[in-house]
């Protein structure tokens, strides 16, 4: 697309006029103050490491990262980013949608770079793809959007699929209006859609153990920040409920889940780097346009299938990006 190229023959500018500038700055650590949920976030963490490690800057003697986890709790977001902001950061990152917001409302002048799986536009983090404004901007993964699709393949995987399960945030706009695309997509597919509205950490691990055999026939996670947090908590709770589950990124299914439809967030990280790495040397997050990724994963773990129970039909595999064996 004519944005994301014109992006990235700004970074290759960028790029080239980066050792003059560091030259001239070699003294500097650049303090970078990172807001997140926990649980498979912390992969977007990573990505930004290696991503600024590859554009030259190194941890700890050209930047540092203040690391700030939510738990879940998007008020301890809020005062974790204005917390950053007070103490001085060069810039913030903010990774999930949700995060983002609670950290653009509690913050006044510091940039934000953010991973965003919801529509930066229509949540007003910024004005346009091409033209931000402000002082926010960053790469939009598209996760809400995918919700449907994510039930569709859930249920080529499950033929017996009648019942899913899905935990959401009630205090989460971004959650909720992603229950109403997975609502629809229910109906649709004629699958009931299972409800539990949590509104700490707290109910969510309560719900998870709570469920119980014939409950429901899958676990389906959506762009939920807290309910993406404690994957860990689903993945073991799925496996001791012999449940199927559908989450939003690769990560997750490496670690034990049997399929996932979405992005990779070590990959999310990486593209967030460029952004980082560009406003601490000067540029104005409001002039450098969203980036809109469409690469997306479809990976499916054929030990956890085994143990379910479950035949995944050959026509699936086939469109699967990765098959994990």
């Amino acid at each position: 697309m004519t944005t994301r190229r014109a992006f990235l023959g700004a970074v290759s500018v960028g790029l080239l006029a980066r050792p003059r500038a560091a030259e001239a700055q070699q003294a500097r650590v650049y303090r970078v103050g990172v807001v997140l949920q926990g649980g498979p976030y912390v992969g977007a963490v990573d990505g930004l490491r290696k991503g600024l490690g590859e554009l030259g800057l190194e941890e700890g003697k050209q930047f540092i990262l203040h690391i700030r986890e939510g738990k879940g709790d998007l008020k301890a977001v809020e005062q974790a980013a204005g917390d950053l902001e007070r103490e001085k950061v060069d810039l913030i990152y903010a990774v999930s949608s949700s995060v983002t917001l609670a950290a653009k409302q509690a913050t006044k002048t510091v940039p934000i770079v953010f991973y965003a799986g919801t529509d930066p536009v229509a949540l007003g983090l910024v004005e346009s793809f091409r033209k931000p404004g402000g002082r926010l901007t960053g790469v939009y993964g598209r996760l809400p959007d995918l919700t449907p699709k994510r039930l569709e393949l859930l249920k080529e995987m499950v033929p017996r699929l009648r019942r899913v399960v899905m935990f959401y945030d009630r205090n989460n706009r971004v959650a909720q209006r992603d229950m109403k695309l997975a609502r629809d997509a229910a109906r649709q597919l004629k699958v009931e859609l299972v409800e539990h509205r949590v509104g700490s950490v707290e109910e969510l691990r309560a719900g998870l153990r709570a469920l119980r055999a014939g409950d429901t026939d899958a676990f389906l996670s959506g762009a939920d920040a807290m309910v993406v947090g404690e994957t860990a908590l689903v993945i073991d709770t799925a496996r001791a409920k012999k449940l199927p589950t559908m989450f939003t990124e690769l990560d997750s299914v490496v670690k034990g889940g049997l399929a996932s439809y979405g992005v990779s967030y070590s990959t999310m990280g990486g593209l967030c780097a460029r952004y980082v790495q560009r406003i601490l040397l000067g540029a104005s997050p409001g002039d450098l346009p969203v980036e809109q990724v469409d690469k997306l994963y479809f990976v499916v773990n054929l030990k956890t299938a085994k143990t379910l129970g479950l035949t995944i039909p050959q026509s699936l595999l086939q469109r699967a990006d990765e098959v994990i064996q």
